[in-house]
């Protein structure tokens, strides 16, 4: 299938930028949601593509594809948009740590006994001891 070149260098700055692509099984649709002036047959097959020369894994479910670029493709995007070594996708980059809070613990266990303080007097005081209709309750 031929792909306008503008639309190949789209697809692929945004699967490099977000190094996961989700393409739903609809070969009629004329855009793609997250990816301008690509149709979604486009996507698919670029995608398609780029899978059988082990460039991505594909996960299929539920009439979507799943895609996840690989560090054999992430090198093969690098060199075809021509990008330094120091851009990596999205889901490379090591999340901010969140800061350390205060503990818990203290608030949790505030009645004393080592039970939590969100519980009442015994564990299950919301059932009555007469029991219901399943299994040992009866009428």
């Amino acid at each position: 299938m031929f792909i306008p070149k503008a639309n190949r260098i789209a697809v692929f700055s945004y699967l490099f930028r977000e190094g996961v692509c989700v393409v739903k099984k609809d070969t009629v649709s004329p855009t793609h949601p997250h990816i301008e002036g690509a149709t979604n047959l486009e996507v698919l097959n670029l995608m398609k593509s780029l899978q059988s020369k082990g460039y991505i894994r594909i996960t299929f479910s539920w009439q979507h594809h799943y895609c996840y670029l690989t560090p054999e493709g992430i090198e093969y995007l690098r060199g075809y948009l021509a990008l330094p070594a120091e851009i990596v996708p999205a889901t490379h980059k090591k999340a901010p740590s969140r800061p350390e809070g205060r503990d818990r613990e203290d608030e949790k266990f505030a009645g004393g006994e080592g039970k939590p303080a969100f519980r009442g007097g015994g564990d299950r005081e919301y059932r009555s001891r007469e029991g219901g209709f399943g299994r040992g309750g009866g009428m």
